[in-house]
């Protein structure tokens, strides 16, 4: 007899939940707990070519030495966790953290249990206030664009101090950006589920209930047409926007941007902005061949020095697993200006705060080598990116997880400075409305004498 793949689903995600609501029942022995924080160190040092690259010895040396001071006693999973990723924001790098290894699956078993989460999706904005965007999963709200300025009775501020203390990622803001799009995730695994909630808004008391929505970050699997995107805008410049530089078939990408640019060509465009505000990354290729064949015009390199830790299967010659080895990026990629869709007009690519990984090696490579100008808001990630990022270390005993990349990576100029992304235009982003900073480019390159 077949099973009917719903009932499939709730069976999985009720043994899930009911496995996650065992785990937070159990408590860990001080033991259990120090061999985890081990593992994580070892897991780390085996593998980070530069462990203490952004947070400096000393202050590496004391965020393990506070954890391990947090962990002698006894400690449920999501405790433990908290007591781990507090050493996250020390890291200052979103590839390198303690983690939740499978938080999308933990959220989906506890709404299928009748579980609930704060009720809306939120932005941070940069004078660190909690502002609401919409409903839990993106629905309208009557409080959309309101500050949030207390919950439970609780100064907003000291909630986002204390969420925001277990986020990896390279800076505050970064890590705020994060937290945004996860607040739901870090409230409900710090205080609890609740079924409802007393938001301090506009001075007032304002009692909410408690969502059982799947929030907009745990939509379900994102399309193509989605995550890439090709239209012209009035006034004749083409917008491509690429969410991801990630597809399983990259030929349906490569086929994609191939279009975009005949219609580039046979529109006789002059201007095209290339949207990668929400790309966190994925593979180098998909922009050396999708994008940039058909605007480069010199040679091109995505980096320039590398430093990287040797592993095992990825030893080259006269190398040896657990070497720390540096080097320079000899690949160059020579350009195709005699292609047919080659594009010569301006090319401005749009950043922002989730513009990470590969798609920050974009953002060098294109403004170090003047094929186009970066235009957002800067300052969110660092342009000497880690990376090799290896499938997540299983802690022993709490089955948590470790991320942590296998090399550092220059920007093909070699600067260092700025350390941060930093956009030739800066433009903020309006996060109720993302064609706004598209719109205030156009006029900007709209307005005489540009």
């Amino acid at each position: 007899m077949k099973i009917p793949h719903l009932l499939l689903a709730l069976a999985g995600a009720t043994a899930l939940y009911g496995a996650t609501a065992h785990a937070e029942t159990v408590r860990f022995t001080p033991a259990q707990l120090q061999q985890d924080l081990q593992f994580v160190r070892h897991a780390i040092e085996n593998t980070h070519p530069e462990p203490a690259l952004r947070s400096g010895r000393q202050a590496y040396e004391q965020a393990f030495a506070a954890a391990q001071e947090r962990l002698r006693q006894p400690l449920s999973r999501d405790e433990a966790w908290r007591a781990m990723a507090a050493m996250n924001p020390v890291f200052n790098d979103a590839h390198l953290g303690v983690i939740l290894p499978d938080w999308r699956g933990e959220a989906r078993a506890h709404l299928a249990a009748g579980g609930k989460l704060f009720p809306f999706e939120v932005s941070i904005d940069r004078q660190g206030r909690l502002v609401i965007v919409a409903a839990l999963g993106g629905g309208a709200s009557t409080q959309a664009g309101r500050e949030v300025e207390s919950i439970d009775g609780v100064p907003t501020a000291r909630v986002l101090a204390e969420l925001g203390a277990l986020v990896h990622g390279d800076t505050p803001v970064f890590r705020n950006k994060l937290l945004e799009r996860r607040f739901w995730l870090y409230y409900w695994k710090t205080y609890g589920a609740k079924d409802s909630f007393t938001l301090g808004v506009g001075g007032k008391p304002l009692a909410v209930a408690a969502a059982t929505a799947t929030p907009a970050v745990m939509a379900g699997d994102i399309s193509f047409d989605e995550t890439f995107q090709f239209r012209m805008l009035p006034g004749g410049a083409g917008l491509l926007t690429v969410n991801a530089f990630s597809w399983p078939d990259k030929q349906q990408f490569y086929a994609f941007t191939e279009r975009a640019f005949t219609t580039l060509r046979d529109a006789g465009a002059r201007t095209l902005l290339i949207d990668i505000r929400e790309n966190g990354g994925g593979d180098d290729d998909m922009w050396k061949t999708g994008i940039l064949r058909y605007i480069a015009d010199k040679p091109f390199r995505n980096g320039s020095s590398y430093v990287k830790k040797v592993l095992e299967g990825r030893a080259g010659p006269g190398e040896k697993v657990g070497d720390v080895v540096h080097g320079n990026v000899d690949s160059w990629v020579q350009p195709e200006p005699g292609h047919p869709l080659h594009f010569g007009g301006k090319v401005f690519v749009l950043v922002g705060d989730m513009t990470y990984s590969s798609a920050v090696l974009f953002s060098n490579t294109v403004q170090d080598h003047g094929f186009a100008k970066l235009v957002g808001a800067g300052g969110y990630a660092y342009v000497r990116q880690t990376g090799g990022t290896q499938k997540e270390h299983v802690l022993p005993n709490t089955k948590l997880g470790v991320v942590v990349p296998r090399f550092v990576l220059d920007r093909p100029s070699g600067r260092r400075e700025p350390a941060l992304l930093q956009p030739d235009v800066v433009l903020a982003d309006d996060p109720f409305d993302r064609s706004a900073l598209v719109n205030a480019l156009l006029k900007q390159l709209a307005a005489p004498g540009r």
